[in-house]
């Protein structure tokens, strides 16, 4: 018999908060290598170091036990660095996100990283994030900050 369900704000909600400091890197596209004739797919190793610093920044501040279990409502915001060829005066436009950030790594692939490298450590999986916000912004700190929240539901009694 179907329950309806619906969000309960008096439900304790589980957040993880997380700063991973560095340039934000996009997922790279697997790379295919042939010995003979078998094929071998890998990850390219920018991404797999990317990867890894999430997945330690993630342990340094939260523990296994810390997982998000239930539907997860994700806002990530990558921060770049400014080029160095910005003249001075363009450079206060872009902090002050007049102009936003428009060049490569696209924010999917971006969010892909993130998410791939927190899957079983942060969530049980990125298949449980519902809503996603993410923005990509200048800033003289390159960063992401990722915000998520456990939504809590329950089951109405009828």
């Amino acid at each position: 018999m179907y329950q309806p369900i619906h969000f309960n704000p008096n439900l304790k909600e589980h957040t993880i908060d997380l700063i991973i400091e560095g340039e934000p890197i996009g997922k790279g596209r697997p790379r295919v290598t042939s010995r003979g004739s078998f094929a071998h797919a890998y990850t390219p190793i920018r991404t797999k170091n990317y990867e890894k610093l999430i997945q330690n920044t993630f342990l340094s501040n939260y523990t296994y036990e810390d997982i998000l279990q239930g539907p997860i409502e994700a806002n990530l915001t990558a921060y770049f660095s400014i080029p160095s060829s910005v003249p001075k005066k363009k450079k206060s436009i872009l902090l002050n996100n007049y102009e936003k950030h428009t060049k490569k790594p696209d924010i999917d692939n971006v969010i892909k990283s993130v998410f791939d490298a927190l899957n079983n450590l942060a969530f049980v999986d990125d298949s449980n994030i519902i809503k996603l916000t993410a923005n990509k912004l200048y800033s003289d700190n390159p960063r992401v900050e990722l915000h998520l929240k456990e939504v809590k539901y329950d089951i109405l009694k009828t």
